[in-house]
């Protein structure tokens, strides 16, 4: 086994490598709320979210509640390493934290045996993060969470990728979640063993005006790789 990855639901993963525990955009408990309010778009869990293993390391994609979720990250121990994109850097201050790496895309560092790299994520407005994610042994995972794929990676080969597999759309606006899309993008950059289902899954309640009019949009492509789902707090070992 490379590593475990448990599924926590919308953004959310807690991956186990040999000697780190990782956890990536927790929603552990509380509502999440989008500005101007929840009568325009909130989530609500039905159970709080219990992490019995303990975190090494802390990584976020994005500044945005459904990635830094504030009331989440509250529960979370302040001295525990955090990696980010930029635009978190303030917000986590504010929070307590007091070991904050910010990487931009292209940007590498070592932790706890770990190679961590940030690519190019989606625009947002501003750029924000995905990540290749390696152990000593050169196994690991990439994770992007709106289906944006850094078009300067070079092809390389990855246990598994952690992505959305369907569009998700507003009108007018288009495709804001671009999983169907990139798909097939991603399987021939990093020829995975598993494509792992993220953004969408979990058992999450979702009201307010603008989830009205979110559609759905699923690849027409015929894809060449093991596509799992995971239901909240299911595990895959890699």
């Amino acid at each position: 086994m490379t590593f475990e990855a448990t599924y926590l639901g919308s953004n959310g993963w807690l991956i186990k490598f040999k000697k780190t525990n990782l956890i990536i955009d927790p929603w552990l408990t509380g509502d999440l709320v989008f500005p101007p309010g929840d009568w325009f778009f909130k989530g609500s869990l039905e159970n709080d979210i219990l992490i019995q293993e303990n975190i090494n390391t802390i990584i976020l994609t994005q500044s945005l509640p459904d990635h830094c979720h504030i009331p989440s990250l509250k529960k979370l121990k302040k001295d525990i390493d955090i990696i980010c994109p930029k635009s978190a850097k303030r917000i986590l201050h504010k929070l307590g934290f007091n070991s904050i790496n910010v990487l931009q895309p292209s940007e590498k560092i070592y932790k706890n045996d770990l190679e961590i790299e940030a690519t190019s994520g989606a625009p947002v407005p501003q750029v924000e993060n995905g990540y290749i994610i390696k152990d000593d042994e050169g196994k690991g995972f990439y994770i992007e969470p709106h289906g944006y794929l850094d078009e300067k990676l070079k092809p390389q080969a990855l246990d598994a990728v952690i992505t959305p597999i369907v569009n998700l759309a507003l009108p007018l606006v288009g495709p804001f979640v671009k999983g169907a899309d990139v798909l097939p993008k991603l399987i021939n950059k990093f020829s995975p063993k598993y494509i792992l289902s993220t953004t969408i899954g979990g058992e999450a309640k979702y009201s307010g005006f603008l989830n009205k009019f979110i559609s759905f949009q699923e690849c027409t492509n015929e894809v060449n790789c093991n596509i799992v789902n995971l239901k909240s707090m299911d595990s895959l070992k890699i």
